[in-house]
This record gives structure tokens, C-alpha cells and sequence, in this order.
């Protein structure tokens, strides 16, 4: 049974067409990963099946009576909950009805008359039936249940809203989701704020759901454990396969060259039949077959273009550093406001150690990085670079100076000497091509967004990096060629993400910071 069904859906988003008729279906109890690359309309897709928009044309339509429930890490939400309140709200209805339950026995104490005092003693006895049956009663270790497996109780039940860091406070609004049980979940990047141990708890929850699950994801392992189906969003149109996505990846391969040949071979017939038009209609004695000809041609369906692939490509220049030793961190206390949050940390790196750092997600991993960076001053301890190093630092946060800047305005306020051509070749060489050069950053997708970021750090010469969570929102191949440039870097690299495949194809070094 169809619990989703899409049909001749058409949108454009300034002024870039997504979708142009396309179809899709998705069955009841499907766990389905949703793919493509930047750019390609995947969360304007997801926030055309949640109503925030609203498409061109075609039509949405969901199964009635289905409950859905959608990750949206930017919601409102009241800071001065706690943890606990928040989640607590998704059973809302129980909590009333518990209240409800003890108003009906304070009423029963003092009542007198023979026959209300029987009507409350069934009332209360029909919300006692309903508040057990729904585990009421067991309703803090369910929610402790889902909350610990997301890591929310290292950062406390107690901790107000307001007091969360942007990855806690994603944490715990998926944690509500969970918790409601809609019929259909549908996910944006869950796991951009995840660590790998909380990846894995997912994991294993979605794959245990008995509900329709639909997740927008780049993480390539995430998405082949979780998924039976992928749907693909490319080309304008969305194309449903059948099986994880590893599968996925071998059946596009085929699909898009046998779609590549069938267009060749059409565009072969239309030129014969238009050379063959244009030699013979003004000849009396072969008038007749032109114009049959061209009727013929008039009855072609066309084949669509194969969609254009504009590959990423990045290089990082090394400045060399003659010497063998980069950075020693001693005894480095970090955190904020004279607290700090970690044990001491120790380690050394040399010119070419490509170090992956790993930890629960909210330990302070990013609170290093911008205290070697020197975004943050360190609380005690010691740590010292080269002399001779140049490092460059990557931070994970999308924002930008203005929204309403372009990507190439960017790159000139960056780099004020470099003239129009060389920016846009620079653009171009990171995926940023043509007109979404000139589009505002604030209408790039995020993983565009990244690509612009890379595209301005790869730009000055280095010999140490110092990267967070760079692939969070990169599609595929982008990742692919993130990787290929950071192992021919010749300096040395900090390393933070959850991609574990990612940091091990990287990295030769690892720290856990607990």
C-alpha cells in the first residue's frame, strides 16, 4: 500500500528547475535513503513532503490519517525547559490525563453521595486502564532509553534548553521525534551531530521501526545500514531503486549509461532525419518523403539531456617546513569561562601525521580545534606549533558574513587581488559553476556552502590543516575527492568527523578524547 504518492511534481527554486514531472511512490513500512548531489533539490524535496513548501505544480499526497513526524533543527523551542520537560512533551496527552486522574481521586475522597462516588470510580478506573496500557507508569525509562542511546545524558536531563550547544539541542529534538512514534520519520542529515557511537544506536533504532522512514543522507555507511530502497533526485526527476545503497550505486551506474546511449543514439536519429529534411523538401520528386520525414519527427518523444556533473576538485598548496617536528600539546586544559571540560591532553604530532580525533559528540572536540586555532585561549597547559608552520583552519560552522553575498563576492572580499576569471576558475575547480557562482550563499544548499569554504581555504598555501567536520553535507563524489586531496597533502592534519570510512581512509593516527 502507497503511503506516499507523488505525482508530475514540478518546481523551480531561484531560478534553477528541480523537478519537472516527476513521479515517485513510497510504500508503507519502507526504510528509504534519499540521494543526490548538491544542489540537486534533496531538502527542498523533504520540505515539499513536510508542506513547508509548496510545489509549482503536481501533487503530494499522503496516505489519510497517518501521523509524520520531521527532524527540523531550527524550530523554536522555549529555553527554559529542560531536557527532561521537552521530551516529557511528546506525551503531553498523558501527562493531562495523569492530572486528570489525580483531580478524579481527590474528588473521590471527599465525596459523599453514593452515585457520583460510583461514577468517579468508574471514570478514574477507565483513565487508570488507558495511562497503563500506554506504560504511562514506565514512561521515564522509555524516554532514558531513547535519550541515553543519543548520548543526551551525558549533558543532563536537568539542563535547560537554552544552555544546549546547536549539536545537543538537534540531539534532543530527535530524540522527541523518536519518541512520538509517527507513522512516517523523515530525517535531514541526522547524523551531521552524531558521533559514531550514537550513529549506531540509530541505526539500529530505525532499522528495528516498524514505520516508514525516509533520511536525506551523505553518510555512505549509514545510509547502506538503514536503507532497502534509495530514491535518487537527479536530473530533475526522482528515480526509485530497489535494495541498500551499495546496490544503488551499481543500478545508477547502468541506468544513467544506458540513459547517456539512448540519448546519443536519438540525437544520431534526429540528425539524419533532419539532414535528410533539409536535402530533399525543395525537390519536387522528393517533397513527398521530406515531409514524411518530418512528420516522423514531430512523433519523437525526446530522450532529456543527460544532467550536467560538475565534479569537484581540491588541492591544498604545501608550504614546506623543513623540520620533522609540528606540534606538542602538553597537559592542555581547554573549555570556557576558566572551566574546563576534558582531562589534561597530551600528544605530538609530526610534519606529515594525519591525526583523526574522535569522541562523543559535545566532549569538546571542536573546543580543541579552536584552541589550537587560537579562536579560544586555552585554560592551562602548554602547546606549541613549528616554528615554520602555516595552518589553516576549517571551522564547521556554514555561516558567512552575509547571506545576500554571493560566492564569488566572497572569494573577492578574501582574496581582493585576485580578478574576476581567477575567481571563478577557482569556484568552478570546487563544483561552483556558472550562475551559482553569482546566486546568494543564503540559496546555496549546504553542502554548496561547504564547497566555498574549501574552495577559500584551499586557496593559501599551508603544512598543517586543521579541519572540522568538513564533509558534513558533501555528496559523494565531492567527499571522494576531499579525501584524494588530504592524503597527497604533503603537512600534517587534525581531523574531526563521524565518517568514520572517511577518517580511516585518511588518517593513520587517532586520539579519543573522553
Amino acid at each position: 500500500m502507497s503511503i506516499l504518492t507523488v505525482t508530475n511534481l514540478t518546481h523551480t527554486f531561484d531560478g534553477n528547475v528541480l523537478f519537472e514531472n516527476a513521479n515517485l511512490a513510497v510504500n508503507k513500512g519502507e526504510h528509504t535513503g534519499i540521494v543526490g548531489l548538491n544542489g540537486a533539490g534533496k531538502s527542498t524535496f523533504m520540505n515539499i513532503l513536510t508542506g513547508r513548501v509548496i510545489q509549482d505544480g503536481g501533487e503530494v499526497k499522503w496516505l489519510n490519517g497517518i501521523s509524520r513526524g520531521y527532524l527540523d533543527q531550527h524550530a523554536d523551542i522555549d529555553q527554559a525547559l529542560t531536557v527532561m520537560e521537552y521530551l516529557e512533551g511528546s506525551f503531553r496527552r498523558l501527562f493531562e490525563l495523569n492530572e486528570k486522574l489525580e483531580e478524579t481521586y481527590k474528588k473521590m475522597e471527599n465525596e459523599t453521595d453514593g452515585g457520583e462516588l460510583d461514577r468517579l470510580i468508574v471514570r478514574s478506573s477507565s483513565m487508570l486502564e488507558t495511562l497503563t496500557k500506554e506504560n504511562f507508569f514506565e514512561l521515564s525509562g522509555g524516554i532514558k532509553k531513547v535519550a541515553g542511546g543519543l548520548g543526551i545524558a551525558a549533558f543532563g536531563y536537568d539542563t535547560q534548553i537554552g544552555r544546549l550547544s546547536g549539536g545537543q539541542r538537534a540531539k534532543v529534538m530527535l530524540a522527541r521525534l523518536l519518541l512520538s512514534e509517527p507513522d512516517v520519520i523523515l530525517l535531514d542529515e541526522p547524523t551531521n551531530f552524531l558521533d559514531t557511537e550514537h550513529i549506531k544506536w540509530l541505526t539500529d533504532y530505525i532499522n528495528s521501526y516498524k514505520g516508514t522512514v525516509l533520511v536525506v543522507s551523505h553518510d555512505e555507511d549509514f545510509l547502506n545500514d538503514v536503507s532497502k530502497n534509495i530514491i535518487s533526485v537527479e536530473g530533475k526527476s526522482i528515480k526509485k531503486y530497489s535494495g541498500n545503497y551499495r546496490k544503488f550505486l551499481t543500478l545508477s551506474e547502468i541506468s544513467l549509461r544506458q540513459h547517456a546511449d539512448k540519448y546519443e543514439r536519438q540525437q544520431q536519429e534526429i540528425k539524419k532525419l533532419e539532414d535528410y529534411i533539409a536535402k530533399n523538401k525543395a525537390r519536387a520528386s522528393t517533397a513527398g518523403m521530406a515531409n514524411s520525414r518530418k512528420k516522423q519527427l514531430e512523433k519523437i518523444e525526446a530522450v532529456s539531456k543527460p544532467a550536467a556533473v560538475y565534479p569537484s576538485s581540491f588541492n591544498f598548496p604545501y608550504i614546506d617546513i623543513h623540520s620533522k617536528d609540528m606540534l606538542t600539546v602538553k597537559d592542555l586544559a581547554i573549555g570556557y569561562e576558566g572551566r574546563r571540560i576534558l582531562p589534561p591532553i597530551n600528544f605530538h604530532m609530526d610534519s606529515e601525521t594525519k591525526l583523526w580525533i574522535r569522541g562523543s559528540n559535545g566532549v569538546g572536540k571542536s573546543t580543541l580545534l579552536k584552541t589550537l586555532s587560537g579562536r579560544l585561549q586555552k585554560i592551562g597547559g602548554f602547546f606549541a606549533f613549528s616554528p615554520n608552520a602555516q595552518v589553516l583552519y576549517l571551522e564547521q560552522d556554514l555561516e558567512f558574513y552575509s547571506k545576500e553575498e554571493n560566492a564569488a563576492a566572497y572569494m573577492n572580499r578574501c582574496f581582493p587581488r585576485m580578478n574576476v576569471k581567477e575567481i571563478r576558475t577557482e569556484l568552478g575547480k570546487a563544483g561552483i559553476r556558472n550562475d551559482l557562482a553569482l546566486k546568494p550563499i543564503g540559496n546555496l544548499s549546504g553542502g554548496e556552502r561547504v564547497k566555498v569554504k574549501l574552495c577559500a581555504v584551499s586557496r593559501r598555501a599551508s603544512n598543517f590543516l586543521i579541519l572540522d567536520e568538513p564533509t558534513n553535507h558533501l555528496d559523494v563524489k565531492a567527499k571522494e575527492s576531499l579525501a584524494d586531496a588530504l592524503n597527497k597533502f604533503r603537512g600534517a592534519v587534525i581531523l574531526v568527523t563521524h565518517e568514520k570510512s572517511f577518517a580511516e581512509d585518511v588518517c593513520g593516527d587517532v586520539i579519543d578524547l573522553v
